[in-house]
C-alpha cells in the first residue's frame, strides 16, 4: 500500500501555543489545567478545565470573528502553523489536489448558546445569519478550505474522543486515491454554560476544584475526567508527492488504522478496544511486540481505566510496553485530544523520548508500565495511539518513523 506520511503539524493546546511550546512544556511536565475562568461555575458539578486563551484579532482578519465560534478561531490558526510547517501553500497547487479533513464532538457551542439567548431574550431580528453555520460540526472543515483554497476532498467526523483518530485514517485513505495534500485532525473544545451542563451532567467529568487532583486516569483516586479545549491538525502527503515540492522532511508514518464499536451494555460481549488494537497492528503489518510506546485513551474514569488497562496487559502482557497519557497536562479535548496525541507520539518518535503522565500517585494497575512524572529517553520506531468515544467509539492508529 503506499505510504502516508505527516509532513506538518500544527497545534494549540492548553499548555503551550504552537508545536515547539507545546513540546516544551509536555517534557516539562507542566499543566495547562486551572479553575474555569470563562464563566461563572459556582451551581455546576465540575470546576476545572483546559482553557486555551488568546486574542483573535492578533491572529485572524476581523471579517472572520463575527462568524466563527472560539473552537473555530483555534483550529484555522492551527492549521495554519500546520501548513507552514509543511511548507505547503494550496492556493498554489492544481485545483483540487488538496483537501481537508476534521473531527468534532458537536460544533461551535458558545457561539449556538450566544445566538440562542439573543433569540429567546430579543427575538429571531437579532439571531446571527452567520449561527446557520458557525454551531455546525463540519464548520471547522468549511472554513479551512475556504481561507486556504482547498478544493479537494472535505468532509467532517463525529465520534466524541475517537472522532480525531478518524479523521486522520479518512484522510490517509483520500492521499492513497490520488490527492495529493490532506489537512486533517481536530481542533474542539466547547466551555460555555450550555455544553458545560451537559458534560458535567455525564458522570464522567471529576468534581474536584484542585487541578492537580482533578483528573488522574490509572489512578487509585480517579474521579472522572477534566475537559478542554484544542487539538491538533497534521498535514498528510505521500513521501513522493512531498518531494515533489520540495519537502523531504517528515515526521512519521501512518502506518495502520482501525476503529469498531462496543456492544449494547449488558450483552456479556466484550469491548470492541482489542479489536481495534489487534486490527490496527495487522493494518500495520506489525505485532505486540513491535510497539515502542502507547499512547492511552486514559479516561479519569476508574471502570473505563480498568478496561483499557486490562486490554493493554491481554495485546502486551503485564508491563510489556510503556504506557503515557499526556492529556493529564491538557484534560480531554473531545475530538481535540487523540490528534494532539498523534502529534506528541510524532514528536517522541522524532526525538526517541516518551512525555510523562502528571499528578499520577498511587497507579491502580501494576501490570501497566506508566511513564510517570518525567520523560523517559527510549528507542522509538512504532507508536499506538488509542481514543474512546462516548457511546462505544474505539479506534486505534500506528504511527512508525
Amino acid at each position: 500500500m503506499t505510504d502516508v506520511v505527516v509532513t506538518g503539524i500544527g497545534v494549540v493546546a492548553p499548555n503551550g501555543w504552537g508545536v515547539a511550546e507545546y513540546w516544551d512544556a509536555t517534557l516539562a511536565g507542566r499543566s495547562g489545567l486551572g479553575p474555569l475562568t470563562r464563566f461563572d461555575s459556582t451551581g455546576y458539578r465540575a470546576h476545572v478545565a483546559g482553557e486555551v486563551n488568546f486574542t483573535p484579532e492578533e491572529h485572524l482578519p476581523g471579517r472572520l470573528l463575527p462568524q466563527t465560534d472560539h473552537m473555530t478561531r483555534l483550529a484555522l490558526v492551527a492549521a495554519e502553523e500546520a501548513l507552514a510547517d509543511a511548507g505547503a501553500d494550496p492556493t498554489t497547487m492544481p485545483d483540487f489536489s488538496a483537501g481537508v479533513v476534521t473531527a468534532a464532538s458537536a460544533g461551535g457551542f458558545e457561539f449556538g448558546q450566544k445566538e440562542l439567548q439573543a433569540l429567546w431574550s430579543k427575538g429571531p431580528a437579532y439571531v446571527s445569519a452567520y449561527q446557520s453555520f458557525a454551531w455546525f460540526y463540519p464548520v471547522n472543515t468549511g472554513q479551512i478550505s475556504i481561507r486556504h483554497g482547498m478544493r479537494g476532498p472535505g468532509s467532517a467526523l463525529v465520534a466524541e474522543q475517537a472522532g480525531g483518530l478518524d479523521a486522520l485514517a479518512k484522510a490517509r485513505r483520500h492521499v492513497r486515491e490520488g490527492t495529493a495534500l490532506m489537512l486533517a485532525g481536530a481542533v474542539d473544545g466547547s466551555l460555555c454554560p450550555w455544553s458545560w451542563l451537559c458534560l458535567s451532567r455525564s458522570g464522567t467529568v471529576s468534581p474536584r476544584r484542585d487541578p492537580q487532583r482533578a483528573f488522574l486516569p490509572f489512578d487509585a483516586d480517579a474521579s472522572g475526567g477534566v475537559p478542554g479545549e484544542g487539538g491538533a491538525l497534521l498535514v498528510l502527503e505521500t513521501p513522493d508527492g512531498a518531494a515533489e515540492r520540495g519537502q523531504h522532511r517528515h515526521y512519521g508514518r501512518i502506518a495502520g488504522y482501525a476503529a469498531t464499536f462496543d456492544p449494547r451494555p449488558g450483552s456479556g460481549r466484550p469491548p470492541g478496544l482489542r479489536r481495534a488494537i489487534d486490527t490496527a497492528l495487522a493494518d500495520a503489518g506489525i505485532g505486540p511486540s513491535d510497539v515502542d510506546v502507547v499512547f492511552a485513551d486514559a479516561s479519569g474514569v476508574a471502570e473505563q481505566d480498568r478496561a483499557e488497562a486490562e486490554v493493554l496487559g491481554a495485546v502486551f502482557g503485564p508491563r510489556g510496553v510503556p504506557v503515557t497519557a499526556p492529556k493529564t497536562m491538557t484534560g480531554r479535548l473531545l475530538a481535540g485530544g487523540a490528534p494532539l496525541d498523534v502529534a506528541a507520539a510524532l514528536l517522541s518518535l522524532r526525538d526517541g523520548v516518551i512525555p510523562p503522565s502528571v499528578h499520577i500517585g498511587q497507579p491502580a494497575h501494576p501490570d501497566l508500565d506508566l511513564v510517570r512524572d518525567r520523560p523517559r529517553p527510549a528507542r522509538l520506531g512504532s507508536a499506538l495511539v488509542l481514543a474512546r468515544g462516548h457511546g462505544g467509539f474505539n479506534s486505534a492508529l500506528v504511527l512508525t518513523s
